[in-house]
């Protein structure tokens, strides 16, 4: 068996914005970074493919970021004879593919390469063109199994994070901890390092719950399952977490949250309702921050990703907000159904902001005008150091660069 090599095709042929596009999802990330159940693509594709990980295929503007979020090579093959090559919008588990070297899993409809198990020259043309060189085998399959909205990562996490929980190797236990209530005969991993103050409720009737290492649940809260709390985040005082839910690392979350996942570094520490929703990393909402997630009409959300763009059928009855990495919003803030709010946007107003917020706006009930990078670079600085994470030169770069692309027009 070949060692791994996960791919991120955005910039290949046929894989525009028109085809693919995950904003603001992966302005800053390659889409197997992005957190789609309890772990990120990556993580989940590494843990069930024993050969190991040999190396990842970025675009070429995030190929910095991405060897330090991997520690792995980047866009460079290694000395190997043959990879298992695989897309990185690729996020269901339990799917396995019987691949002879030199054949190629092909969505059908799309042309999209899902996965591949290649030479060493032909991985090294595909990376090149973007293209499977015509020796290799297409095997064409009807299924549609790749990526290419970020709200397709909701509705995909029922069934993507229920397998990551059940996979979790964190070992389930008999009884909670003393005052705990626990609902239902279903499974409650705990991590030993996790703690659950008196008063709080783990239903676990209807899917586990998994508590990661130094996890906090505060009296009073709820949790819900499927759900999954992750390393050193806290589940605050009288919280509703709602079926569904992956909160990533060193988050702060109360109020009421469902069917929502959190990428990591992120709060919501204060009452509001979020559902059916994504959040990026290093996103605060302020006090009372509140989402809809479903029209009066109860009729199918329809999504502006960019600015100017086109409308685009989301398929969901139930949809919320997709807030890109750095987003704020100020006390109070009404956000519609199916908004689309980009990386590094400060919302301030006291109307609803627009369903569809380009990246990096300043919006007040003034003017609606562009964020000074330098200020929002100082402003990131300051909201990392909290969590003693530092402002790489990598991600700076990408962040200023991503900030001149937003503002060229």
């Amino acid at each position: 068996m070949s060692r791994m090599i996960i791919f991120d095709d955005r910039a290949w042929p046929g894989c525009g914005p028109d085809a693919v596009d995950l904003t603001p999802m992966t302005d800053l990330r390659a889409c197997f970074e992005v957190r789609t159940g309890m772990l990120t693509t990556r993580e989940r594709l590494v843990g069930q493919w024993e050969p190991g990980l040999a190396a990842v295929w970025a675009p070429d503007e995030l190929e910095a970021v991405t060897a330090v979020e991997t520690g792995v090579a980047v866009n460079v093959l290694p000395p190997d004879d043959s990879f298992f090559c695989v897309n990185g919008r690729w996020v269901f588990p339990a799917v396995r593919f019987e691949l002879r070297l030199g054949q190629a899993l092909v969505e059908r409809e799309s042309g999209h390469v899902v996965a591949a198990e290649l030479t060493r020259a032909d991985a090294a043309s595909l990376f090149e063109t973007g293209k499977l060189p015509q020796s290799v085998e297409r095997l064409e399959h009807d299924s549609r199994f790749l990526l290419r909205r970020p709200w397709e990562v909701i509705a995909a996490l029922p069934r993507v994070l229920h397998t990551d929980l059940l996979g979790s190797p964190i070992r389930p236990v008999e009884e909670p901890p003393d005052r705990v209530i626990r609902i239902g005969d279903g499974p409650l991993l705990i991590e030993p390092t996790a703690r659950i103050m008196p008063g709080a409720i783990l239903d676990v009737e209807h899917g586990p719950i998994v508590l990661d290492a130094f996890a906090l649940v505060r009296p009073g809260a709820t949790i819900i399952g499927p759900a999954y709390i992750g390393e050193h985040s806290q589940v605050l005082d009288l919280a509703i977490i709602k079926a569904n839910t992956s909160i990533g690392p060193w988050c702060k979350v109360s109020g009421e949250i469902g069917a929502t996942i959190f990428q990591g570094y992120s709060n919501k520490a204060h009452d509001g309702h979020l559902g059916d929703s994504w959040l990026g990393q290093w996103v605060n909402l302020g006090a009372g921050t509140t989402n809809s997630n479903l029209l009066n009409t109860y009729g199918e959300v329809v999504v502006r990703q960019r600015v100017g763009g086109s409308n685009r059928r989301s398929g969901m009855q139930f949809l919320g907000s997709i807030i890109g990495d750095h987003a704020k919003t100020a006390i109070g803030t009404r956000l519609m159904t199916g908004s689309v709010i980009g990386t590094g946007a400060m919302l301030a107003s006291t109307a609803p902001p627009p369903a569809c917020v380009a990246p990096f706006t300043w919006l007040t009930d003034d003017a609606e005008r562009s964020y000074r990078i330098d200020k929002f670079i100082e402003v990131a600085r300051t909201v990392m150091a909290r969590r003693q994470i530092e402002l790489t030169g990598a991600m700076e770069l990408r962040l200023r660069s991503l900030y001149q692309e937003a503002t060229a027009t």
